[in-house]
């Protein structure tokens, strides 16, 4: 009853209204509305369709809505008086907020360029349907109708080809689109290598479900907008994922019009609680005292109480404590270049600073020396005035203990931790307030076991006696640290190439050698020798770049890039990607534990798994965006893509083969 109303209102409007029957209806206001005119025209083209173009003027204060026009007011529309097959496109819009009713679309005069298909009548006849508002709304009907035999102004192309101009593009602005969903909120996010400037987002509403004002975070080129979703009551709004949604993405006079299937959010985009965080980063903090990367600096600590013939509580306390300065001021040392990286638009990247040959050299120059000093071949010695200086200002070297706890933090950063990798994601891309913060608290997360020590002092009394034993542990630390000041010159291969990384390290092996010919004679250094030789014979193959290894890998591994995982996907193939560098000993751990495995490496070589490599070893813009874009600054970085994650599932970062092989499962979907 309500259409045959309706379509009896129209008819009567058709019959005693004015109207226009040309091909140019002329501007056309209504009677109960004369703060908006309307106008439509039309034009023939030689394939059989049919331009038209339907030019709004609005006075000051007024608007009129997209196709989407928000929390409230109603797009506009035509009723034909016959049925027509008709493809209305939309300029870019722009947000209006009043009362905390956010809503899309246009003031001032817009041009809707039409196309109308098929075999059309010799008169067109219908009713624009248009809703103007300011601070009331009026909800307008203009009959009209367009005789197709006549002439169309000489200036229609023109006209046409200009609001064709002000559509949005397929593509052009972004180079990678992603979305993803948790309750009550829709997280956009876009990467553009020109950067974001004053970006606009509109998104189609979908049947049941509310989008509300978007907030934005730019990060470099990666732009992140969440948008808090409603089922239009003020509901938790029906769960997106797997759903398709169409947005308008708008920055700096460029638009691209895209639609982007919703998964499920990055660990980064749920709604993490700051005191989550905080655990988080305290305890991948505190975790990294047990990777490998920190065991040189462990046995130094070893080293100084071995030295230290007596012990008082006081003494110990204000050596740890001097420690635990040294370890929070690196960590805020860590969060200042951070800083200084984002407000430059750098690459920001946990460990980053192994992507500097300079920075390898010289670390593993210190760890040969304080190897040397543990192994006797020479005193680390300060001058008499410095002695004096320490003495009266710190008590028995103090800075020496609090550049400890300095290099320990440097040798940690290339490992990434459980829950470090999360609080460190986190930080990266937080505000700046708060990337110090959670620095400070994984700064005191790997000050604990050191704190601990501090406040309870008897831990360390209970320290052996000094005696003859104290040699041997003197050898054993010094080779200890040999042997990470090695790992660390073999980061250099892919700097310098392998031929000069052997020269090296047959440099500093003959120079160590010799010294230890003249310091402790030959049979000391015939031990040495047989020593140094067994163990590179274990450790080589290990430090090799590249997929070769003890184990071989049969992964046919390929360049990674957006392109490819795209191109997969289109082929209905499972992706695999691997982003990993040789300065990460968590990458080390996760390719011999798990992706050198019989049964991952078949799975990662079935037919439809296509295998995409990252090397980060080497400083990438390229891998730095690819991370950025999925909220991570850190490696390892693993992620499965396929028929059944069309938005890939992000691995943790310490890799386990049932977790692989099950996410592996998933991709293929049904």
């Amino acid at each position: 009853m309500r259409i045959l109303f309706r379509q009896l209102v129209l008819c009567l409007l058709w019959l005693w209204l004015p109207v226009s029957h040309a091909a140019d209806s002329g501007w056309l206001r209504a009677a109960d509305n004369d703060h908006a005119s309307v106008r439509l025209r039309t034009q023939a083209q030689p394939g059989g369709d049919v331009q038209m173009l339907l030019d709004v003027t609005l006075e000051k204060g007024w608007k009129t809505y997209w196709r989407s026009p928000g929390e409230g007011g109603i797009a506009p529309a035509i009723t034909w008086q016959t049925p027509l097959e008709m493809d209305w496109r939309w300029p870019v819009p722009q947000r209006f907020e009043v009362a905390g009713i956010s809503t899309q679309g246009y003031h001032g005069n817009v041009s809707f360029p039409i196309t109308l298909h098929g075999k059309l009548p010799e008169k067109l006849a219908g009713v624009l349907t248009l809703s103007t508002c300011s601070n009331v709304c009026i909800l307008t009907d203009y009959p009209f109708t367009l005789d197709m035999n006549a002439p169309t102004g000489a200036d229609f192309s023109y006209d046409f080809t200009r609001a064709m101009g002000t559509l949005p593009l397929q593509d052009g602005l972004t180079s990678q689109l992603e979305a993803g969903y948790s309750p009550g909120k829709l997280t956009v996010t876009a990467t553009r290598g020109a950067g974001w400037q004053k970006p606009e987002l509109f998104i189609d509403t979908l049947a049941d479900t509310d989008f509300g004002k978007p907030t934005y975070q730019i990060d470099g080129p990666t732009l992140t907008a969440t948008l808090p979703v409603s089922d239009g009551w003020g509901e938790t709004a029906p769960d997106l994922r797997g759903k398709t949604i169409s947005l308008l993405l708008a920055d700096g006079g460029q638009a691209q019009e895209s639609r982007v299937a919703v998964g499920e959010a990055s660990v980064s985009d749920t709604t993490l609680s700051l005191g989550w965080v905080l655990l988080m980063a305290l305890a991948g903090g505190l975790i990294l005292n047990v990777m490998p990367c920190v065991l040189p600096v462990l046995a130094m600590k070893l080293g100084t109480l071995v030295h230290t013939p007596t012990h008082s509580r006081r003494q110990v306390r204000q050596q740890f404590l001097a420690s635990v300065a040294g370890i929070v001021t690196s960590f805020l040392a860590l969060a200042l270049m951070m800083t200084a990286l984002r407000l430059s638009n750098q690459a920001l990247g946990w460990g980053i600073q192994f992507q500097n040959p300079w920075f390898i050299a010289a670390m593993a120059l210190v760890m040969v020396l304080f190897s040397a000093s543990l192994l006797g071949l020479f005193e680390i010695r300060l001058s008499s005035g410095v002695s004096t200086f320490l003495a009266t200002r710190g008590g028995n070297g103090l800075a020496g203990h609090f550049w400890q706890g300095a290099f320990a933090t440097l040798l940690a950063t290339p490992c990434t931790a459980p829950f470090l990798g999360t609080a460190v994601s986190v930080a990266l891309v937080a505000p700046l307030p708060l990337l110090w913060g959670l620095f400070f608290a994984m700064g005191i997360g790997m000050s604990l076991p050191w704190l601990l020590i501090a406040a309870w002092p008897e831990l360390a009394l209970h320290m052996p006696r000094p005696g003859r034993w104290m040699n041997v542990v003197r050898v054993v630390l010094g080779l200890m640290m040999l042997g990470s000041a090695l790992w660390l010159a073999s980061l250099l291969t892919v700097h310098i190439g392998q031929t000069p990384t052997l020269t090296l390290f047959a440099v500093v092996a003959g120079s160590l050698l010799l010294a230890t010919l003249w310091r402790w004679g030959w049979r000391v250094a015939t031990t040495c020798l047989l020593l140094t030789a067994l163990g590179a014979a274990m450790a080589f193959p290990l430090l090799r770049s590249g997929s070769q290894g003890i184990v071989e890998d049969r992964i046919a591994w390929q360049p990674l890039s957006e392109e490819a995982i795209r191109a997969a996907l289109a082929d209905n193939k499972r992706v695999f990607v691997d982003v990993t560098a040789d300065w990460c000993v968590t990458c080390k751990a996760n390719k011999y534990n798990v992706l050198l495995r019989d049964d991952v490496q078949e799975a990662l070589t079935a037919p439809d798994v296509v295998a995409l490599r990252g090397d980060w070893s080497r400083p990438s813009d390229s891998i730095s965006q690819f991370l950025r874009a999925r909220h991570s600054v850190a490696v390892p970085f693993n992620q499965i893509y396929g028929p059944g994650l069309k938005q890939g599932r992000i691995l943790p970062p310490l890799l386990s083969r049932d977790d692989v092989l099950q996410t592996l499962t998933d991709a293929k979907g049904q």
